[in-house]
């Protein structure tokens, strides 16, 4: 059931902010403002160097918020994918479709959403038990790409990622997105400039047009 609670407060919740940083603590700072700026589903991304630890932290803070949803990103292998698990990832998301950690995600009841390009990848992601599937990279398609692919699988729930932004979210969910990852759009600021308060601005306005679309 608790496999089925995540993926329902992933889809209310609608955005998920997808997170890198040159830390564990940044990644954490990111989170924390991202958090504050009302987005409850956090996707820590491998490639922040000690990302385990941003995860551990962030999963013992928010253990007692039943809407807080903190996750592992960019897992490559099985391997890393139960290594996030163990530090309380509650979801798992793959730039590829990687059939290994499927398998495993499934067997401990944690939703995986792999990176898909095309309909034999979603068609194969969807033999494999998946629940949500991430159209990657966004910013090579558009909002009427989603449209398209449920013509011949109308059942794929899709959450585009990478180049989405406040100006075309709303196309994206018109078209059936189930939910967006928001990356760069929401950290770019905070990063280029130093202005770290610039995430929780962001995130505000990113869950307002949610709000909006809903």
């Amino acid at each position: 059931m608790k496999k089925l609670r995540t993926i329902q407060t992933i889809a209310d919740a609608g955005v998920v902010a997808v997170l890198r940083g040159d830390s564990a603590a940044e990644a954490v700072r990111m989170a924390e403002l991202a958090v504050e700026g009302g987005i409850r589903i956090i996707e820590i991304t491998m490639t922040v160097p000690r990302a385990l630890e941003a995860i551990g932290e962030l999963s013992k803070r928010y253990a007692d918020s039943a809407e807080i949803v903190i996750g592992a990103g960019t897992v490559l292998d099985s391997e890393t994918a139960r290594a996030a698990i163990l530090e309380g990832a509650e979801f798992v998301v793959g730039p590829s479709l990687h059939a290994e950690t499927v398998v495993l995600c499934n067997r401990y009841r944690i939703p995986v959403m792999p990176g898909v390009m095309t309909i034999a990848e979603i068609q194969r992601a969807l033999e494999l038990g998946v629940d949500i599937v991430k159209l990657f990279p966004g910013n090579l398609y558009s909002p009427e790409t989603i449209r398209t692919i449920h013509g011949p699988l109308p059942q794929a729930n899709i959450m585009p990622t990478g180049g989405v932004t406040l100006d075309n979210m709303a196309d994206w969910f018109k078209a059936g997105a189930v939910a967006v990852g928001i990356g760069s759009d929401l950290t770019r600021e905070a990063v280029k400039t130093g202005n770290w308060q610039s995430v929780r601005t962001k995130a505000e306005q990113y869950v307002e047009r949610f709000k909006q679309l809903k």
